[in-house]
């Protein structure tokens, strides 16, 4: 089945680190990745939240990097096309061999976190090999299978896509209310504030995903929104 995972891997095991040593304020994220083979990769990256005029020299003295081409500049914010080799093996053994996509890839705090579709589970077990193999930390986060697609999508725990189903379903968002939280509590099984604080998460995560698809900035973390 196919399935998604979240995990993160150190930068220094991967890629940008002497960047983000030197930088260490700075937050990249990979727009997409073009993998020629396991150790041959160009991602084009986003760069934000720093100083934008040592960037540029920055990369270019990092060992993980072997060509970079600046090719925008916003505001606040900077994107280029670089090339990694070596470092970035762990995700070009995904993307290439394990047919995997990375789905979202986000640097900062000397650590890089990754959300990869395999189409298959058994390549998550062949990845996970591979790091292992070559001393890599591969840290997973979060896994979802395709049962569990909407929650991977709008960033829902299980519980939280649980109770926003159950309130649905019940009538709990209707007007006139179909039924009060004790009774969407009680069909839960669950207490009553344990509903209305996955209610209100739920409902606030949906709200940042909605907000930040149209134009929104997203923290480095992911989990916040901040409208510019």
């Amino acid at each position: 089945m196919a399935t998604i995972v979240e995990f993160t891997i150190p930068s220094e095991e991967f890629a940008l680190s002497r960047t983000l040593l030197e930088l260490p304020e700075m937050v990249f994220q990979i727009d997409r990745v073009v993998a020629h083979d396991t150790d041959h990769l160009m991602p084009f990256v986003w760069a934000s939240n720093g100083d934008f005029e040592a960037l540029t020299s920055v990369l270019e003295d990092d060992p993980t990097v072997t060509e970079v081409d600046h090719l925008m500049s916003l505001e606040d914010q900077r994107f280029y096309r670089m090339e990694w080799t070596d470092e970035a093996q762990l995700v070009g053994n995904m993307v290439v061999e394990q047919g995997g996509t990375v789905q979202q890839a986000t640097a900062f705090d000397d650590r890089w976190h990754l959300r990869v579709f395999f189409p298959e589970r058994n390549h998550i077990s062949a990845a996970y090999e591979h790091a292992e193999n070559n001393g890599l930390q591969f840290d997973v986060t979060r896994i979802y299978d395709m049962s569990n697609i909407q929650q991977a999508r709008f960033g829902l725990t299980e519980e939280q896509f649980e109770v926003l189903r159950m309130a649905v379903e019940h009538g709990y968002f209707d007007i006139p209310r179909q039924i009060p939280q004790e009774q969407l509590a009680e069909k839960l099984n669950i207490s009553h504030q344990a509903v209305s604080e996955r209610l209100r998460r739920a409902i606030k995560g949906l709200a940042e995903n909605a907000v930040c698809t149209e134009g929104g900035e997203t923290s480095p973390t992911g989990n916040e929104c901040k409208i510019s």
